[in-house]
């Protein structure tokens, strides 16, 4: 990657992504600045990672050919109307808060033809396992979309979708890792019901749901053969999967997802 990326905040997922790109060697450390309130933070991303540092926004605009929005969504008002005179003709800016469209940012720039890539990574990017939606605009073009994609890459996995199934990828991934964390507790607990040490309960919860995922991923097999594949006749595991069915195990989950689409759109409007 040869352009050079700017980063306005330096909260969590700015550590997540910048780590990640360090760590994957997509860009020269010192291609990369860092901006934010705080020179705490600045400080410890630059001891972990050798980036630039600066407590200035105006500097990441006028030297940065991508600058990543990593403020909260109250925020992006302020910071833009701060840098839209500054930012370079030709930068893209890639916005990862929830609730924040391409259009909304090209209002607030006050430039419709402003090149802009909504993303949506997860918190599992804090152990280089996210899974980000990126939106693009139809601006943008290959060599640009290219490097967004290289950043995202560099931390888990990225895929492009339509800006309009925004709400819907809040939903799958981007608050799931809760519903996720919530089966592992729950699975954990009943581990210990039985006689199984806490610390041990969790390690065996969670590598089990760890793997299972990577099974999805890596067989390309259809997630009910590999759950058929695990159920012997008469055995334990079929009799899990069918209490698991009485009380509305699937049900419950698409309802969870369906309401979390249902409210990230109201936020969205």
């Amino acid at each position: 990657m040869r352009s050079k990326v700017g980063f306005i905040g330096c909260g969590n997922m700015a550590q997540a992504i910048i780590k990640g790109m360090v760590k994957a060697k997509v860009i020269e450390n010192s291609s990369i600045m860092v901006s934010n309130p705080s020179s705490e933070k600045l400080e410890k991303i630059k001891e972990e990672c050798g980036v630039s540092i600066t407590n200035d926004n105006k500097q990441i605009a006028l030297e940065s050919d991508i600058i990543v929005l990593s403020v909260k969504p109250n925020k992006y008002e302020e910071v833009i109307d701060e840098i839209k005179e500054l930012v370079q003709k030709t930068a893209v800016i890639v916005i990862i808060a929830a609730g924040v469209s391409i259009e909304k940012t090209r209002i607030m720039f006050k430039n419709n033809k402003i090149s802009v890539v909504r993303a949506m990574p997860n918190t599992p990017a804090l152990v280089g396992e996210a899974m980000t939606a990126v939106a693009p605009c139809k601006e943008i073009n290959e060599a640009e979309l290219k490097e967004v994609m290289e950043i995202f890459n560099a931390f888990g996995k990225c895929e492009i979708v339509d800006e309009k199934l925004m709400d819907v990828v809040t939903g799958v991934s981007g608050s799931s890792p809760a519903y996720v964390y919530m089966f592992i507790e729950a699975m954990a607990d009943a581990a210990v019901l039985n006689g199984m040490p806490r610390e041990k309960a969790y390690k065996f919860a969670a590598q089990s749901v760890l793997g299972a995922a990577k099974m999805v991923l890596e067989t390309g097999n259809h997630p009910g053969k590999l759950k058929d594949d695990v159920c012997s006749p008469s055995g334990t595991t079929i009799e899990a999967v069918y209490t698991l069915e009485k009380i509305g195990f699937r049900s419950s989950v698409i309802s969870a997802v369906d309401a979390c689409v249902k409210k990230s759109k109201l936020m969205s409007k």
